[in-house]
C-alpha cells in the first residue's frame, strides 16, 4: 500500500477502515524528553526522530485571566498562579503538577470570575497559526483544537478537587453553571478560529471521571450532570463536519456505554493501570469509538515485555482501523531513547495493513 499521509491514516481511522499502517502518536513527560536528549536526540523533534505521526494541538485561552505569576523557580521546582486564580506546583523530574490554592472558592467568588469570562481575539494564538499552518496542511498533518471545559478543568486547574466533588452533592447548579461557561467561551474563540478559515480536523476534550479502579462520581451523577455537557460538545463538533475526541484518565469502564450512544467519536488514554482492559472495549464498541492508546505505560521500561505485548495486542486493536498507537497516558522517563526506538519499529512492523 502506498505511504499515506497523517491526516489520510488519521481519517482512514476514524472511518474505521484500514490504512496503511497504524498511527503513533505519544506525548512523553518533559523528563523523559530530557532523557533523550541526553541519549541523542538533541534538539531534534522526538516526532521527526522517531518518524510519528504529527497530529497538530491548538490552544485557547477560555480562562477567567487572573493576573499569572511565578512565586519560586529553579531548575527542578515551579510555583506559580495561572489565569485561572490557581497557584500550582510543578516538579520536573515526576513531570507532575499539582493545584495547592485557589483564588475561587464560593459561588461568589465564582460570580466574580464569570464576569472576566468573555470572548475576545486576544485569547486566540493568530501569530501561531498564522506561522504553522501552511506547513502543517504541507506536511499532510492531522489538526486539533482543544475544547478545556468540564470536571476535570475545575477541580484540577481552578477550584480544587475536594472543592467540587463537595459542591456536586450540595451545589450540582454551581459545578454545570462553572462547566457550561467555560464551554460557551471554548466555543465561542474556536468559532471564530473556524470563521477565519483555520478549519481543524477534530476537537480534544479533557475531562479525567476516574482513578485507580473507580469514578470520581456515579454513574447517575454523571448522566444528571456533566453527560448534558459531553453530548453539547459531541453535537458542536459534529455540526461543524469534524469529530469529538475525549481524553479522560483512570477507570472509566461504567461511563464508556453512555460515552459511544451519544455519538463519540475517540476516546483515550485507555488507562490499563488503572483497570481499563483495551481488548475488551475493542471488542464492545471498537466499531463506534477510535481508541487510542491501551498499552500499560508501567511496561515501557521491559522492552521484551511491551514488545510481547504489543505483539500479541495491537493485531485486534487494529482490526477494520479505529485505532492509534501510544502508552495508557505517557511515556514516563525511565523509558530509554533506544527503547522507545524499538517499540516504534515493532508497532511499524505490526500495525502494517496488507
Amino acid at each position: 500500500m502506498v505511504e499515506m499521509t497523517t491526516h489520510e491514516r488519521v481519517s482512514r481511522m476514524y472511518q474505521h477502515r484500514e490504512a496503511d499502517r497504524v498511527p503513533i502518536y505519544e506525548e512523553p513527560w518533559v523528563s523523559t524528553l530530557d532523557r533523550w536528549r541526553r541519549e541523542g536526540l538533541g534538539e531534534a523533534s522526538y516526532i521527526d526522530f522517531f518518524g510519528l505521526d504529527p497530529i497538530r494541538v491548538i490552544y485557547v485561552d477560555n480562562s477567567p485571566r487572573f493576573p499569572a505569576g511565578v512565586i519560586e523557580s529553579s531548575e527542578e521546582r515551579r510555583v506559580f498562579t495561572t489565569g485561572w486564580g490557581a497557584t500550582m506546583k510543578w516538579i520536573r523530574s515526576q513531570s507532575s503538577i499539582a493545584l495547592i490554592d485557589a483564588q475561587v472558592k464560593t459561588p461568589d467568588d465564582w460570580l466574580k470570575a464569570k464576569e472576566r469570562m468573555t470572548p475576545s481575539d486576544d485569547r486566540i494564538p493568530w501569530d501561531f497559526l498564522k506561522e504553522r499552518w501552511p506547513r502543517w496542511k504541507a506536511q499532510g498533518a492531522w489538526i486539533r483544537v482543544v475544547g478545556w471545559f468540564g470536571f476535570d478543568v475545575t477541580h484540577a486547574w481552578f477550584i480544587g478537587t475536594e472543592r467540587e466533588l463537595i459542591a456536586l452533592a450540595e451545589d450540582p447548579d454551581w459545578c454545570v453553571d462553572m462547566w457550561r461557561t467555560e464551554q460557551d467561551l471554548s466555543f465561542a474563540l474556536l468559532d471564530r478560529m473556524w470563521d477565519a478559515g483555520y478549519q481543524f480536523d477534530d476537537m480534544l476534550f479533557y475531562d479525567d471521571m476516574g482513578y485507580k479502579q473507580n469514578q470520581f462520581f456515579s454513574l447517575r451523577t454523571y448522566r444528571q450532570l456533566l453527560k448534558p455537557i459531553h453530548q453539547r460538545a459531541v453535537d458542536w463538533a459534529h455540526a461543524k463536519g469534524i469529530k469529538a475526541y475525549l481524553h479522560s484518565c483512570g477507570d472509566i469502564r461504567p461511563f464508556i456505554p453512555d460515552l459511544a450512544e451519544m455519538g463519540l467519536d475517540a476516546l483515550n488514554p485507555l488507562e490499563v493501570k488503572a483497570g481499563i482492559d483495551p481488548l475488551a472495549v475493542k471488542k464492545d464498541y471498537g466499531d463506534r469509538l477510535l481508541l487510542h492508546g491501551g498499552f500499560d505505560a508501567l511496561l515501557w521500561d521491559d522492552v521484551d515485555k511491551m514488545e510481547t505485548t504489543v505483539r500479541e495486542n495491537l493485531p485486534t486493536l487494529m482490526q477494520n482501523g479505529g485505532y492509534i498507537f501510544a502508552t495508557d497516558h505517557s511515556t514516563p522517563d525511565n523509558v530509554s531513547l533506544e527503547a522507545f526506538k524499538r517499540i516504534v519499529d515493532v508497532v511499524k512492523e505490526v500495525g502494517r495493513y496488507a
